[in-house]
């Protein structure tokens, strides 16, 4: 099974990659996400309650982040087994382009593979939950980058920027607490 579209985002690029590579904005946005935590910068571990048709099951899934280039794109080799529910992996290109300042373009296609008795409900049923599934999840993202990307899109401090450089990934937390003490500090006008 293939899926692919595109969505237009409120944000620039950099905070929607910020977003797209924050745990709890992740978590929050999966729909019936349960756990989400990290093994390896690189590597996720999930635990979803999703419903498929007829279908409903506790999925456990590894996420594989491969080729990332920040703030551009990014890969994700994923699998995730369902019990007697069955099985799903594949891939998924994730791009992000700037269209200006404030909105980029969110493009992605995944190839999918199920087996079990998620195979046997059929190719439309499937189709249709992943798609509805996926519209929650950027609804959700939509109302999780909005005050964002105000923050986001502030000049970055010289650490800040040191960090994005070296493609160092920091927690939500530790990027509020820098934009702030940025924001508070004292500015320095020329003598």
């Amino acid at each position: 099974m293939k899926i692919e579209n595109q969505r237009e985002l409120p944000c620039s690029q950099a905070a929607a990659w910020a977003a797209l590579n924050d745990d709890a904005v992740l978590q929050a946005c999966i729909p019936g996400c349960e756990s989400l935590s990290r093994s390896a910068a690189d590597q996720l571990q999930l635990q979803v309650m999703a419903a498929v048709g007829p279908v409903r099951a506790r999925f456990k899934a590894q996420l594989q982040m491969q080729d990332i280039c920040p703030p551009a794109s990014y890969t994700v080799q994923f699998e995730g087994q369902g019990g007697v529910a069955g099985f799903g992996k594949g891939r998924a290109q994730v791009a992000l382009n700037a269209l200006d300042e404030g909105r980029c373009l969110l493009a992605y296609t995944a190839d999918v593979q199920i087996g079990g008795k998620l195979a046997q409900i059929g190719s439309r049923v499937v189709d249709a939950a992943a798609q509805k599934i996926i519209g929650e999840f950027f609804e959700r993202f939509e109302q999780a980058i909005a005050p964002r990307a105000v923050a986001t899109d502030a000049e970055p401090t010289p650490e800040l920027a040191a960090q994005a450089d070296a493609g160092v990934r920091r927690s939500w937390i530790h990027r509020c607490i820098d934009w702030l003490r940025g924001w508070l500090s004292p500015r320095r006008t020329p003598a």
